[in-house]
């Protein structure tokens, strides 16, 4: 089983987030950098296991430019094989699928998983992206992969109960919560990556389709007013007058 964990860097939940150049462009200074929760936490692990009972090869592959190694380390760390750095900025989710993709057609892999997004962008688009540029079944969002010889089953929630899907390999899925656990690198893994190959792959040449005009920071939390239980009047009066949802 030859699988492919795609991986991107995400700011850690503590940094304090700003913008520059009139807000649109992101402020890195001082941002500590994590490889992204969903990508390590649910796909990448979800992979080693699969290597560990299956066997195969598992391959980080990430977007990005040389000062980002050290995040790809830090998934290698954790067990996969080896790396691949797209040396490139990553612009957009459009731009950083076909890199993936044009990475991908070349190498032949059995899966290609995702997180289900990052937690900067929220977009959820890569996994989607990536399928399409390859012309391979994806399914978004599964919560549950077992794989017999070719065959994929996944479990994914929906409304109601769960839902399962299988479907032949190659594919491309996004991993959601319930995938896998967490794991923490230990010292033995941590020595293994430095060693562990990282290759360099040029940028394909494509064109952009997009740009960001602007960032904003979302609105300050509003102050908690606090009501005596016994005092309905002014809770009426402050439902309909200041929240307007009477």
């Amino acid at each position: 089983m030859n699988i492919l964990v795609c991986i991107s860097k995400s700011p850690d939940t503590t940094s304090k987030i700003s913008f520059t150049d009139g807000n649109t462009k992101f402020d890195e200074n001082g941002v500590q950098y994590i490889v992204n929760p969903y990508d390590e936490w649910y796909a990448l692990v979800r992979a080693l296991e699969l290597k560990e009972t299956i066997g195969g090869n598992v391959t980080i592959i990430a977007v990005g430019p040389a000062a980002d190694e050290s995040i790809i380390r830090k998934a290698l760390a954790i067990g996969a094989d080896k790396a691949v750095r797209i040396d490139a900025e990553p612009t957009d989710a459009y731009f950083v699928a076909a890199q993936i993709a044009a990475y991908a057609k070349e190498n032949n892999f059995d899966l290609i998983l995702t997180g289900k997004e990052t937690i900067n962008y929220n977009g959820s688009q890569v996994g989607g992206m990536i399928a399409e540029h390859l012309e391979l079944p994806y399914v978004s969002l599964a919560s549950k992969l077992d794989v017999a010889g070719t065959t994929v089953t996944l479990e994914q929630e929906i409304v109601g109960g769960l839902q399962v899907v299988e479907v032949s390999t190659p594919v491309v899925i996004s991993c959601a919560k319930g995938m896998a656990e967490q794991r923490i690198p230990n010292m033995r893994g941590i020595m293994a990556a430095r060693t562990k190959p990282l290759d360099v792959v040029p940028v394909v040449a494509l064109e952009l389709y997009t740009n960001y005009q602007t960032y904003s920071l979302p609105e300050a939390k509003k102050a908690c007013t606090l009501i005596d239980a016994s005092n309905m009047d002014q809770l009426v009066e402050l439902l309909h007058n200041e929240a307007k949802v009477i």
